[in-house]
């Protein structure tokens, strides 16, 4: 090898390293690597920074930000409500079944198709993990088959993960057509499903029974009513047919029905529309169960105060001495009119709030949960009214008036990215501008949908990408590649490809992965005489073949500390899931694109 191809090489296996330990940030790996190769003149500038005018990653940012609005406005709330149903009873078995399993794993395969898999997990993992608690079944049981399923079903678009979308733009980087929406889903559906199968039929005995870390409940037990909305799905139903008998951190406390108080509720006591429930525990429990479908706060009638702002959000705020608020209550303070911003509930330490909260005679030290517009701390922070006011970070109210919006727009998407009448930049970037424009979500958090890191590292990857191949450590690599495998014919050249992607995709991101290995891949099939676009498609969906430790991607490691998983844990499931997909892969893509 020459000079070059060295450097790079050990230039690569540095980065590799670093980015498997985690114990540097991405970002700062990946463009570092790129500056050294760059000041070693290994690439030129503009192979150095070609990936941030690349249009995969214009197109990510946009698609983060139409995932950011999904989330918002709990569009798959009501989808997975009705999937995995509430009507729930005490377990009769240890294990969950096949046809539990495959309520919660189509599905979510199924939307992962169009919604990337990190904020698609992000939003169904701890609906999931509720549902499993509230029947009494441990989330474990659930949580790394559900990652599963969402990475098998991000293989069947073009747009169902990152690693796909960067793949079309290492194509175009290439000058090589880009992927159409469509055009590895006969490839990737057949994996998907085949893999789906395998998870519902052995997950049961292969999905260990783990228990993850409890959450102190009474650190700070907030009060809130909700109220069972007309209509609701719940009218009619037992407290335990609603699954509101377990809710994971969060307790049932009161009932008021038809002028009388029940406490403490039976698990038998029917639910009518109009019922107000009161509950209590912590603080993002509490803002969860919004979550739960026909339930709605008491205080939601109040929201209109905060209008349709979609920069509104949570506060905590603390009552103070001289407030007038103290020595009051929320009806005769007026407080909605006063402060415009509506109350959802009350903690007050050593004291369980358990009555309308309208009618609460507030405390100094009392800490309100409250819903007000993004300036409501600059207004109230510095006016004696309040000890403290603070945003509660990480949970936002839903925008479930939005929800027809969004959906509207994610049909208009898929339309125009597929019947040709826009490219999937062109529709990606103007679905991205409706949601804000439409006031979905707020300009600021559009941006806080971003991932950046992830943009940042895709972006500079591009460069990593071209210094293998044109130092030529991607033809030396892939001279190996053939030499090893080639006896085994065109099938076999294909198979060392993939082998390589899976076991590297187990060891650092899918999307790293790919860069480092779609030049390799090239260059095995210009030496072996194959066609290039079907080594490019099979890189692409083996990349997110990572289901053998938690390492291998981000969303592993969300469902690695929800679960209580252990390390080699996602080995007993992840390496049948393996063998079957690329067993797969391996038959179908020669059919579907013919190496020759």
């Amino acid at each position: 090898m020459s000079a070059d191809a060295w450097f790079t090489l050990a230039v690569v296996v540095i980065t590799l390293g670093l980015l498997a330990s985690e114990r540097v940030s991405a970002p700062l790996v990946v463009v570092g690597a790129v500056t050294v190769l760059l000041v070693g003149n290994v690439v030129d500038t503009d192979q150095a920074l070609a990936g941030f005018s690349n249009e995969a990653v214009i197109t990510i940012a946009a698609l983060y930000v139409l995932a950011g609005a999904a989330e918002a406005t709990g569009i798959l709330d009501r989808v997975t409500g009705l999937t995995l149903g509430t009507r729930l009873s005490e377990p009769t078995r240890r294990r969950a079944t096949s046809r539990e399993l495959l309520r919660v794993l189509a599905p979510s395969a199924g939307a992962s198709a169009l919604v990337y898999n990190t904020p698609l997990i992000a939003m169904t993992a701890p609906q999931v993990s509720a549902w499993a608690r509230r029947s009494g079944r441990s989330p474990s049981w659930y949580l790394m088959a559900l990652n599963a399923a969402v990475l098998l079903g991000g293989v069947v678009t073009a747009i169902g993960t990152t690693t796909n979308v960067v793949m079309s733009g290492l194509l175009t980087n290439a000058g090589r057509a880009p992927l159409d929406l469509f055009e590895i889903t006969p490839v990737g559906a057949p994996i998907a499903i085949v893999g789906v199968a395998l998870l519902v039929l052995v997950g049961p005995r292969l999905v260990p029974d783990r228990q993850a870390s409890s959450e102190d409940v009474a650190a700070r037990a907030f009060t809130l009513e909700m109220v069972v909305a007309p209509g609701s799905p719940l009218a009619g139903r037992t407290i335990a047919q609603a699954g509101l008998r377990n809710l994971e951190g969060v307790y049932l406390v009161e009932l008021h029905d038809e002028a009388r108080t029940v406490a403490p509720v039976a698990p038998d006591r029917v639910l009518r529309d109009g019922a107000r429930l009161v509950f209590a525990g912590n603080v993002d429990r509490i803002v969860d169960l919004q979550r739960i479908p026909g339930l709605t706060p008491a205080a939601e009638p109040h929201f209109s105060v905060v209008g349709h702002d979609p920069g509104r959000q949570f506060f905590e705020v603390v009552v103070g001495p001289g407030s007038a608020l103290a020595g009051a209550t929320l009806k005769e303070i007026g407080f909605r009119a006063r402060y415009e911003a509506a109350v959802l509930a009350i903690h007050r330490a050593g004291e369980r709030v358990g009555t309308k909260l309208g009618d609460v005679m507030l405390h100094p030290g009392d800490v309100l949960l409250v819903l007000g517009a993004a300036d409501f701390a600059d207004r109230w922070r510095d006016r004696g009214e309040f000890l403290a006011v603070a945003p509660l970070e990480g949970v936002s109210p839903l925008r479930r008036d939005k929800a027809v919006i969004v959906g509207t727009v994610l049909a208009a998407f898929v339309i125009a990215a597929t019947s040709g009448l826009l490219s999937v930049l062109e529709a990606a970037l103007l679905a991205a501008l409706a949601v804000v424009v439409l006031r979905v979500i707020s300009p600021t958090d559009a941006r806080r949908s971003v991932n950046l890191d992830v943009v940042v590292v895709l972006a500079a990857s591009f460069g990593l990408g071209n210094a293998i191949a044109a130092s030529g450590l991607a033809t030396e690599l892939a001279s190996l590649l053939v030499a090893v495998f080639g006896p085994l014919g065109d099938v076999g050249v294909l198979a060392g490809v993939v082998l390589s992607t899976v076991l590297l995709t187990q060891l650092v991101t899918n999307n790293a992965t790919a860069v480092v290995m779609f030049p390799i891949a090239l260059a095995a099939a210009g030496e072996a005489g194959l066609a290039a676009r079907p080594f490019a498609i099979a890189v692409a969906i083996a990349a997110s073949m990572s289901f053998l430790t938690p390492i291998g991607y981000q969303t592993n490691m969300i469902v690695y500390g929800m679960g209580g998983y252990r390390f080699w844990d996602f080995a007993r499931l992840g390496l049948p899931l393996v063998l079957i997909t690329v067993a797969t892969l391996l038959i179908v893509t020669p059919v579907v694109f013919p190496l020759r």
